[in-house]
């Protein structure tokens, strides 16, 4: 019996170890883009400036789990206003219907130092689709102010009619203008979150007795 319990409880030791911590994507050292081609001839590039994510990241398993990313569509910037102001309308995202765009991962486990695929759920416009990433982890580090921090690539190319995204005009020589490929391209760096605070609340005096009545 005492060897079971033994048993069990370096059991739960491991567990305890082996979990995932929480990390916060790093928005001022990481990026959001997307890529697409133009009139045939070339690629414009763009990217989205307000975003948020949260994942879990197992370091010894190389495991990443619970991803969350969200968008903010209305921060597109493809380095030209007017083009900007156009893909924040009804014909493109239509950002006053649809705010947010939305990435929902499941659980990937990758070798160290090996490119892998994340399947997840992407939202854009309200519509839900599948889409998968190459995924590649890009290591740890502690940075100098004590830091941990993980950092990731991913890309994925999606056809934007999918999501509603359809506007188009049909150049004279043949093809179009916004080519329906969208190459989708995160590059990512993430900070380990803090440990929450233990509580400093202390419990209130119990209230002193009523003094004996005479």
């Amino acid at each position: 019996m005492r060897s079971l319990l033994c048993v069990l409880f370096v059991l739960s030791l491991c567990a305890v170890s082996a979990r995932a911590d929480n990390y916060t994507l790093d928005a001022a050292h990481s990026t959001v883009g997307f890529k697409v081609k133009h009139l045939v001839i070339s690629t414009v590039p763009g990217r989205f400036n307000k975003f948020k994510g949260t994942f879990a990241f197992d370091d010894k398993k190389n495991s990443f789990s619970n991803i969350n990313v969200e968008i903010e569509s209305a921060s597109i910037d493809t380095n030209e206003p007017d083009r900007d102001k156009h893909l924040r309308t009804a014909e493109f995202f239509d950002v006053e219907k649809h705010p947010k765009i939305t990435f929902v991962g499941e659980n990937v486990t990758l070798a160290k130092a090996k490119k892998g695929k994340l399947k997840g759920k992407l939202q854009i416009r309200g519509t839900t689709k599948e889409v998968v990433f190459n995924f590649e982890p890009q290591g740890t580090v502690t940075d100098p102010w004590g830091n941990e921090r993980v950092g990731f690539t991913a890309e994925t190319t999606i056809n934007r009619k999918d999501y509603g995204v359809s506007w188009n005009k049909t150049l004279d020589k043949g093809g179009v203008m916004v080519n329906d490929e969208v190459v989708i391209s995160i590059d990512g760096e993430a900070i380990k979150d803090p440990p929450p605070k233990a509580s400093t609340d202390k419990p209130a005096p119990a209230p002193a007795p009523s003094p004996a009545k005479k």
